[in-house]
This record gives C-alpha cells, sequence and structure tokens, in this order.
C-alpha cells in the first residue's frame, strides 16, 4: 500500500499533528488552523490525531499536557499516542534512579520546570527519588491519568499512527512498544510496502518527509520549526 493509493475511511478527514515538545503556543495555534479548517471545508467525520512527544525541551510541558487532556477529555475524535519522551517521564515517576539520568539530559529538566520544580540537566543520584516524589506530588492527577493511558498506534483506514515508526517484517499486531516510540534507521531506510502507509514523528526534519510508505510529521517546533499539521482525506494529503 503506497502513498496515492492508501485511503481513508469514507468521509472521514484525518488530521496528524507532529511532535510538541512543550511548545503550547504553537498548539494552540494548530488546534485553531484545524478548526478553521473544518469550518472552511466542513466534513462528516474527522479525527485529530497526535503523534506524541508532548513533554520536554519546550517551555511550557505542563501546558499542553493539561491541553490535550482536556481537549481528548471533551472530544472523542481527540487521539493522543505517546512518544518516547512521554514514556520517560513517566518511568521517572516508578524509577527514578534508572530513568532519571536519560530523562533529565533529553529535556526532562525543562518539564520539571514548567511544573515548577527547581531541576537540572545532571542532578545527584541520591536527590532523584525526592525530586520524582515532588514532581508527583506536583503533576495534576488528571495529567498523570492522561499520560499513563495514552495507546503506542491507531490505525485509520490504510494509515498507521504511531510516535516513530515500525520495525520493517513484523505485522503491526506484534509491534513491540518500544519500536514504536524508539526506532529509527531500521524503518526510516526502508523502502517496503507495510501494507499501510506509516505516519509518525520522532526524528526531526526541516520540512515534511513524504515517502511513498510513510510521512515524518516531526519538523522540530521546539528548534525553531513548524509544528506541522497534516491533513488526509480520501487518497490526498496536504498540510495546513
Amino acid at each position: 500500500m503506497w502513498l496515492g493509493e492508501a485511503k481513508t475511511p469514507e468521509g472521514m478527514r484525518l488530521y496528524a499533528i507532529g511532535d510538541v515538545h512543550g511548545c503550547d503556543g504553537l498548539l494552540a495555534e494548530a488546534h485553531a488552523a484545524i478548526a478553521s479548517d473544518l469550518a472552511a471545508s466542513p466534513v462528516a467525520d474527522h479525527r485529530i490525531i497526535h503523534v506524541g512527544d508532548y513533554v520536554d525541551r519546550g517551555p511550557d510541558s505542563a501546558g499542553v499536557v493539561a491541553r490535550l487532556a482536556a481537549f481528548a477529555g471533551r472530544d472523542s475524535r481527540v487521539v493522543c499516542l505517546i512518544g518516547n519522551h512521554d514514556r520517560m517521564l513517566l518511568d521517572f515517576l516508578t524509577d527514578p534512579h534508572d530513568a532519571g539520568p536519560l530523562w533529565l539530559m533529553n529535556g526532562g529538566d525543562a518539564t520539571l520546570r514548567s511544573y515548577g520544580l527547581d531541576a537540572a540537566k545532571s542532578e545527584p543520584w541520591h536527590r532523584l527519588r525526592e525530586l520524582a516524589d515532588r514532581f508527583a506530588e506536583a503533576l495534576p492527577l488528571a495529567d498523570r491519568a492522561f499520560l499513563e493511558a495514552l495507546p503506542f498506534h491507531r490505525q485509520f483506514g490504510d494509515f498507521f499512527f504511531c510516535h516513530a515508526g515500525i520495525r520493517p517484517g513484523v505485522p503491526l499486531d506484534a509491534q513491540s512498544e518500544e519500536d514504536l516510540i524508539w526506532i529509527r534507521e531500521p524503518f526510516l531506510l526502508d523502502p517496503a510496502d507495510h501494507g499501510v502507509v506509516v505516519v509518525h514523528g520522532h526524528t526531526p526534519r526541516a520540512i515534511p518527509e513524504i515517502m511513498p510508505n510513510r510521512i515524518g510529521i516531526d519538523t522540530g517546533a521546539v528548534f525553531g520549526g513548524p509544528l506541522t499539521v497534516l491533513a488526509l482525506e480520501g487518497t490526498g494529503y496536504r498540510f495546513l
């Protein structure tokens, strides 16, 4: 199944939003652009799919999580998938000594600061448990429940959505959680027909990456790039 022949479900438009990484202002603009697009071009049904990495590096991870938790809570057409950074946040809460150093070095410090906690990219080992406990107190229960319930993938029609990609040659229903949020080159460099077109983030590019078997929509919003919004309808695609 290749891009150009892959179809969305009949009467359904799919919107996909790339990696947010704490850029709450850009996320608000993306949601507004989708609302304007739906008003200008109504459709029978739609889904708004976020491909993960809501936290870390950017200035307002707390705002992003709160916005998405509220949005998904009031509209069942909103889909939020988990990314590797979201997974690292959850791992820090349950196993700070093992997960903490990697998470903090990869932007977790910015997430903690957005929740009002003092944190650096390198914290003493003995402080990690205390920091995780304070974070658990600062993180609203509804937001934590939202993060813990995030699925790893969703499929609509011939389009398969996940954060990072899939392991080539492995059936979609047998993909590992680790691959779905962490994989890079084995997926990115594979030209094979996966039976679906994969829409993913995780690996930032200057512009969306359009390939016959996949569409990459992480355009580095947290590094100064745009927050990409992809619209899929029928066999066509466009960007807002």
